[in-house]
């Protein structure tokens, strides 16, 4: 009896046996054997993950080769057909009456100010990590709430303007184009998924830079717009909280 005691000791392995990298796991405590007990070898940090991949980050990395060929095409083509083609899928108040879909769509196609400008960088950066926590589709649902409310919102003041008289004809047809609204309203849904260490700073430094842009008055409508598309992805934070959870099991969202 005492022998097969032994035996049987000796086959069960010690409680830290399937954990080697943490110690002082007691028995009769299954919820120790989690994953969250080993976060040393699987948090690592891996710089790499801030760039978009075709497996991991598919709707980014694929709307990037696409704003890379439009980019490259706007460099290099004639003059002549950028504009055209500008105008043709600028969301101004004629367009959006007569084919609001089509330029609300080709509208986000197009990068204002080239590849190396700030909202291109942005938008790599930030709906990667935005794809990475919620999902491709989450993803781009969010870039295009933001897209498309902020330019009605910039949009529809100018026709009642104008139908009261108070601007020109011209502002019907004003050149508005580019992806800053959706990447303007993807950081603050980001933000919002973020430790308040990273949040707030966030937060912070990019609405002070629209309210500066704002008083500038250069473009007060676009600058408007950031200002709401911002506002707009810090009032999905409800939604995507609720989307990281269910992507990720056991993650938690810090208030």
């Amino acid at each position: 009896m005492e022998r097969t005691a032994k035996a049987t000791a000796a086959a069960t392995p010690p409680p830290d046996a399937c954990f080697p990298d943490v110690s002082g796991l007691l028995d009769g405590i299954p919820g120790q054997r989690s994953a969250e007990t080993v976060p040393a070898a699987r948090r690592r940090i891996r710089p790499w993950r801030i760039l978009p991949t075709p497996t991991g980050t598919p709707f980014t990395f694929g709307y990037v080769a696409v704003l890379a060929g439009t980019s490259l095409f706007t460099e290099y083509a004639a003059p002549s057909l950028v504009h055209t083609l500008l105008q043709g899928s600028s969301t101004d108040v004629a367009h959006l009456v007569r084919t609001p879909v089509l330029v609300l769509l080709a509208s986000a196609l197009w990068i204002a100010g080239g590849v190396l400008s700030p909202y291109a960088i942005g938008f790599l950066l930030v709906l990667t990590a935005l794809e990475r926590r919620i999902g491709g589709l989450r993803t781009a649902g969010v870039f295009l709430l933001g897209h498309v409310l902020a330019t009605l919102a910039t949009e529809v003041p100018v026709g009642l303007a104008v139908l009261a008289g108070h601007l020109p004809d011209t502002s019907l047809h004003r050149l508005d184009y580019g992806i800053s609204f959706g990447v303007a309203a993807a950081t603050g849904a980001l933000a919002g998924l973020l430790p308040p260490w990273l949040r707030w700073p966030l937060l912070g430094l990019y609405g002070g830079l629209l309210v500066q842009d704002l008083l500038a008055f250069t473009d007060p409508m676009t600058e408007w717009g950031h200002l709401m598309a911002l506002t707009i992805g810090v009032a999905t934070w409800p939604v995507v909280r609720r989307w990281y959870r269910s992507q990720t099991p056991g993650a938690a969202t810090a208030a």
